[in-house]
């Protein structure tokens, strides 16, 4: 990452000690793991790739990392030549995949996130089967855990959210969300001091409302707290049914 000040050096060590101690806890990674990261180009999955790579000794595991980028259509803001440096300087090779999610819209029908997510998490299951790859890292940390809880609980009356770790039943693959550790706000401090946000995409079709609006309501819930925000997190998996650990193969994708 280059020159670092204390406050960098802190930043990146807060990030690699929670991915560290996520992979170890909920055993995300096995030796012989051939691990495709999922990456936008933003500042989520792209702090998960440098976690994943510059935490490789202390996972204690052997396995291989590779990147892809979905590129759409409607967005193609992603500085993917920067991105593709970046990645390979820290030792992880990338590819771009296109999918033309517009142009798979059925006459009559509008764009929307839903299509959207599935078009590319549809391609992205195909990309890790066809190049042998048993896991897909995803950068989904612990207020989108958290937010995904509520907006199931509240809006569809479910008790559901995204799991750590996700074997599918259809696919030779697995899902891991290294990051389910970190807050948003170490995942920003981190890219900050990077430089990772300025090659964040932002999505012309506009923010998902239903998830800003929760993302406040839980902050004012929470005052902001990350230690309750993890006992939230420890709640969901501490019952009969550990909701962060889907062994039916499925889950919803959300926006």
């Amino acid at each position: 990452m280059g020159n670092r000040g204390l406050r960098s050096a802190s930043s990146e060590k807060v990030l690699l000690s929670l991915v560290t101690k996520a992979v170890k806890e909920r055993d995300l990674i096995q030796d012989g793991d051939r691990i495709l990261v999922a990456v936008s180009g933003g500042k989520d999955s792209t702090a998960l790739a440098y976690a994943l790579a510059a935490a490789r000794r202390a996972f204690k595991k052997d396995f291989t990392l590779s990147a892809v980028h979905i590129s759409t259509d409607f967005c193609s803001c992603c500085k993917k030549a920067a991105l593709a440096e970046r990645l390979e300087g820290w030792g992880i090779p990338f590819d771009d995949v296109f999918v033309p999610v517009i142009g798979r819209l059925k006459p009559g029908r509008k764009m929307n996130c839903y299509w959207c997510s599935t078009q590319r998490r549809t391609e992205l299951l195909r990309y890790a089967h066809a190049g042998n790859f048993n896991k897909i890292a995803l950068g989904h940390h612990l207020d989108d855990i958290v937010e995904t809880f509520f907006m199931n609980l509240m809006s569809k009356g479910e008790l559901a959210t995204m799991p750590i770790r996700l074997a599918y039943r259809k696919y030779p693959v697995s899902l891991i969300r290294p990051l389910a550790y970190v807050e948003e706000r170490q995942v920003i401090a981190f890219a900050q001091d990077a430089g990772i946000l300025k090659a964040a995409c932002t999505c012309p079709f506009g923010t998902n409302s239903a998830r800003r609006d929760m993302r406040a309501r839980i902050g004012a819930m929470t005052d902001g707290s990350g230690d309750v925000k993890r006992r939230i997190l420890h709640a969901l998996s501490s019952g009969a049914e550990d909701l962060l650990v889907d062994d039916d193969g499925r889950e919803q994708i959300l926006p």
